[in-house]
């Protein structure tokens, strides 16, 4: 245990020849002041000085050889009481003897050394001095109790100290239980810090924003009073306006009704101009014949073809023929011929539709409406028919396509809406062939040619296309050119062996003025006629040779029948005719192209497609009329 802290003060004592053995009462006094106290809780340093001092302490001086008594004090010594300490004359048990006197004075004023025979003064000094010592042990004993009371209060003090320790140590584990939450709570603080200054920099950002915003909104504070400026501006305009609204109102109202009334005025006119337009088809005849002359493959034109120049409906074929008897010089024989319009070699392709482009627009206004062509093989029909892939060389049927759809565009503005169903068909060695099927050529329908009851012309299990613009109409025809049925033979490398048949229906319904129409065109490449001697067809190409011809004399029959006005056609005697039978019968206004090769060897030919034309140009068939409801 810790010692309580001592405050040392001198006392004096006098001594002069007495030794420690005359003061045996000093000793254990020194002895008791010496022992350890127990610990006490610190408090404010306190002396406790023993009781009154010897009378005779007062009045001497005190010798060099004594020694002060000791003073014990309490002070603060952290918790812990210094043992007290006696006087420095305790230490090692007993003072020390004294010097024997040799008669001199030791110390300051004391007695001198009696003599040896003097008794009654040795003994009156030992009396002094015992008397002396008697004071100086009360004054030991009373400084002792005062010590025992001082341990008393000292040991009272240090189980108060031990109360208040096991107290302190109670709120030190206490102590180190918060801390310890504390721990996770500095963590916490720490993050929450963290998040401080990171809101304290969002913070600052917002800050600028916001001064940033101040300014904005200043400035649209200021854009806002100019507006309101321009506001009470604008509404003393639209109060102008309004006024100048109501009188266009009152102008749209009649302008409503001025266009309703040219609507009307249109659509009449649309009426009257679609009457004009048949009867100017029907002035030049509901079957016209357009000749076309191919040109040579080295250019130019042969000399048994004349063409007139002053006149563009004539052709010209001169034979020369040797005298028999070769008296007479050599003759020149003329076939003259007139057709609705020659084409010469040199015509392009625009220039030949132009002029049927208005027979292809009577297919819009309801009419039906046949082109086909005819000619002998390698003659040009399909060029002119189909034409090439480039623009300037496309023929008659990509053309009207895309007249067709132009003009049902123009007339949608004016409320009519149009549907097209295109479909596409070969008549192969007499045997109906879909040109647009797509599966497996084992699996290939059959098809047969029947009459409706409103003597509609129809196929069964053909393949009918809905069609919306040109781009699919054309792609339609690109798979009917794969196919179709081609061969060489000695006219032609890549000649048809078949008969192509496209038609494309069309039914235009105005709601506005509950007005219907329905049409078909009907674009038609015949195969070539052929002579088995110059084609030299054999096997295979002779049947199909065959069957060409036998197909074209059959609408040569038919066509001679109509001009002669029979009461019996022939339309069943081959497919071809049948199926146009609607195109050659009356209701439909027909175009005829009489393709002619130039080539001199081609005479023969050539003169017989003429007078075949010829025929064709010569019939009259009833007149066409429009399918309207």
């Amino acid at each position: 245990m810790s010692r309580l802290p001592v405050m040392t003060s001198k006392r004096v004592l006098t001594s002069s020849s007495s030794s420690s053995e005359n003061c045996p009462e000093y000793a254990p006094a020194q002895k008791k002041t010496r022992k350890d106290p127990e610990p006490v809780k610190p408090q404010a340093a306190a002396t406790i000085i023993g009781g009154k001092r010897p009378p005779f302490a007062a009045t001497r001086a005190p010798s060099k050889s004594a020694r002060g008594a000791a003073t014990v004090a309490v002070g603060p010594s952290r918790g812990v009481l210094k043992p007290s300490v006696a006087s420095t004359a305790a230490k090692g048990g007993n003072m020390k003897k004294p010097v024997a006197s040799t008669g001199t004075k030791t110390g300051g004023s004391g007695p001198t050394r009696r003599h040896a025979w003097d008794l009654k003064g040795k003994v009156s000094d030992m009396e002094e001095k015992i008397s002396k010592y008697q004071t100086k042990v009360q004054s030991v004993n009373q400084e002792n109790e005062v010590l025992k009371g001082s341990m008393a209060q000292s040991q009272k003090k240090v189980v108060e100290m031990k109360n208040e320790l096991e107290k302190q140590r109670g709120m030190i584990s206490e102590y180190e239980r918060e801390l310890q939450a504390l721990s996770g709570v500095r963590d916490e603080l720490e993050k929450v810090s963290s998040d401080k200054n990171t809101l304290q920099k969002e913070l600052s950002n917002l800050e600028g924003k916001y001064r940033v915003m101040e300014t904005v909104r200043d400035s649209q504070e200021t854009e806002l009073q100019t507006l309101k400026m321009k506001l009470s501006v604008q509404e003393s305009s639209l109060g102008r306006l309004q006024a100048t609204l109501r009188d266009r109102e009152e102008e749209v109202c009649s302008l409503k009704e001025t266009v309703a009334q040219q609507r009307d005025e249109l659509h009449a006119g649309e009426m009257e101009r679609r009457r004009l337009h048949n009867t100017i088809q029907e002035l030049k005849g509901n079957i016209r014949v357009f000749c076309r002359v191919r040109p040579l493959v080295g250019g130019g034109l042969s000399k048994h073809i004349q063409l007139p120049t002053s006149d563009i409906k004539m052709i010209t074929l001169a034979k020369t023929e040797e005298s028999h008897t070769g008296k007479t010089a050599d003759t020149q024989k003329n076939y003259n011929f007139s057709f609705d319009r020659v084409f010469g070699p040199q015509a392009l392709q625009q220039e030949v539709f132009e002029e049927i482009s208005l027979l292809v627009q009577s297919a819009l206004d309801g009419y039906n409406v046949c082109c086909f062509a005819y000619g002998q093989t390698g003659s040009g029909k399909t060029y002119t028919m189909e034409g090439d892939e480039f623009d300037d060389t496309r023929g008659v049927i990509p053309r009207a396509v895309q007249q067709i759809f132009k003009g049902a565009e123009k007339l949608g503005a004016q409320g009519w809406e149009f549907t097209f169903t295109a479909s596409f068909v070969e008549i192969y060695n007499e045997t109906l062939r879909d040109l647009l099927y797509t599966g497996k050529a084992n699996k290939r329908p059959e098809h047969e040619i029947r009459k409706l009851n409103n003597s509609e012309v129809t196929i069964t299990n053909l393949t009918y296309e809905k069609v919306t613009n040109e781009d699919q109409v054309l792609g339609l025809i690109a798979l009917a050119n794969r196919n179709r049925s081609t061969a060489q033979t000695a006219q032609n490398d890549r000649s048809s062996r078949s008969h192509s048949v496209f038609q494309l229906d069309i039914e235009g319904v105005n709601a506005g003025r509950d007005v219907k129409c329905k049409s078909t065109l009907c674009l038609v490449d015949l195969a070539g006629s052929e002579r088995m001697l110059k084609s030299q067809s054999q096997g295979e190409r002779f049947k199909e040779m065959t069957a060409i011809n036998s197909s074209l004399s059959n609408l040569g029959i038919v066509i001679t029948a109509l001009a002669n006005k029979e009461s019996y056609v022939p339309y069943r005697n081959s497919k071809l005719t049948y199926l146009l039978q609607g195109c050659l019968g009356g209701n439909s206004k027909t175009l005829m192209f009489v393709n002619i090769a130039p080539e001199s060897d081609s005479f023969g030919e050539t003169l017989n497609s003429l007078r075949f034309a010829s025929k064709v140009n010569d019939c009259v068939i009833g007149t066409a009329s429009a399918n309207r409801k």
